[in-house]
């Protein structure tokens, strides 16, 4: 199910999350993870629209950049997940 593609980024959104050694950037990732483990979920406002995953992927493009390499390769993996599931929505 497509759906468990975006279970999978949040998932890898926490791990990140855990790994980074700055406290805003966990913050961050945790946030960002609590967002797509919501719309997996069908909770809050957000539907998994192209519009609310690309300010996802955007925030997380923000991030990548300021941590270390095998924490944005965890990311990407992340951001990859969310493009996979972009594939299965209608729209843009």
């Amino acid at each position: 199910m497509a759906i468990a593609k975006l279970d999978a980024a949040s998932g890898l959104l926490t791990e990140a999350a855990s790994t980074t050694s700055s406290d805003e950037v966990a913050d961050r990732l945790e946030r960002l993870s609590e967002r797509v483990g919501n719309m997996a979920a069908g909770e809050g406002a957000l539907d998994p629209d192209h519009g609310s995953l690309a300010r996802v992927q955007t925030a997380l493009n923000e991030v990548q950049t300021a941590v270390s390499d095998d924490i944005a390769a965890t990311i990407e993996e992340a951001r990859d997940e969310i493009r996979s599931y972009r594939e299965t929505i209608e729209g843009v």
